[in-house]
């Protein structure tokens, strides 16, 4: 059984249709359906998106398809069994540089507006298909990213920049002086909002978010308010747009 065919297998045990497969991975309509074996760009996709697959079964056919409580986390993606099921027209040129773990960090990039908010977005981020995916190098762990709107944190940010983040889901993990972006609801008014958190200058209920933009007074907001927040790690800006 190739390593296609296992691929197959694995999504129609989950109830994963092929499009949903595709759109997970962004491969073309049909890829399962071609003959040969898979490349090493695609199992890092896949090990990324779908991480109860045992990896080494999906390459080698050996073990079973899914990780237990005792299966090793990751696969040596320099093993003589990984480089059989590379693609025929790939070579690879081994140096002591070279690095192909399946740590490599892809970063998914959602669509904001297809949510009703942070707080759902983090809550349904194991099912939420992304736009596309973000590789840096030596980033540090995302959890996924966005882009963003308006101009408080001008100029360090500025609208369309694509902020990577790292979900925090206490209160007493924020680190004070921190940017981080928010899902704020203020009585009738919830909005998306990026900004530093500082501690408040009235009780310990509060937060004082602070902008970059002078033009953006600082804000006391009640720790109620807040439903969802992620510190931010990485910023990207495009300079141009052509």
């Amino acid at each position: 059984m190739t390593a296609r065919k296992r691929i197959l297998k694995y999504i129609e045990s989950k109830g994963i249709s092929k499009y949903r497969f595709y759109k997970d991975i962004a491969l073309s309509n049909g890829y399962l359906d071609k003959e040969g074996n898979i490349g090493s760009d695609i199992c890092e996709k896949i090990s990324y998106q779908y991480q109860d697959l045992n990896l080494e079964w999906l390459i080698t056919g050996k073990g079973s398809m899914l990780k237990s409580n005792d299966t090793p986390k990751g696969y040596d993606w320099k093993s003589e069994d990984f480089n059989k099921v590379l693609e025929p027209k790939m070579t690879m040129y081994k140096l002591k540089t070279d690095y192909f773990g399946i740590d490599k960090q892809l970063i998914p990039y959602y669509e904001i507006e297809a949510t009703a908010g942070l707080n759902t977005l983090f809550d349904n981020q194991n099912t939420q298909v992304p736009l596309d995916y973000i590789s840096i190098p030596n980033a540090p762990k995302c959890d996924g990213a966005l882009s963003i709107r308006g101009d408080s944190m001008y100029p360090i940010l500025k609208a369309g920049d694509i902020i990577c983040y790292k979900i925090i889901k206490e209160f007493q993990d924020i680190r004070p002086g921190e940017m981080y972006v928010l899902d704020i609801e203020d009585n009738s008014d919830r909005y998306l909002t990026v900004k530093y958190i500082q501690r408040s200058d009235i009780s310990d209920e509060y937060f004082k978010l602070v902008s970059q933009n002078i033009n953006h007074q600082p804000k006391e907001e009640h720790k109620s308010h807040i439903k969802a927040l992620a510190i931010v790690k990485v910023s990207i800006r495009y300079n141009t747009i052509s």
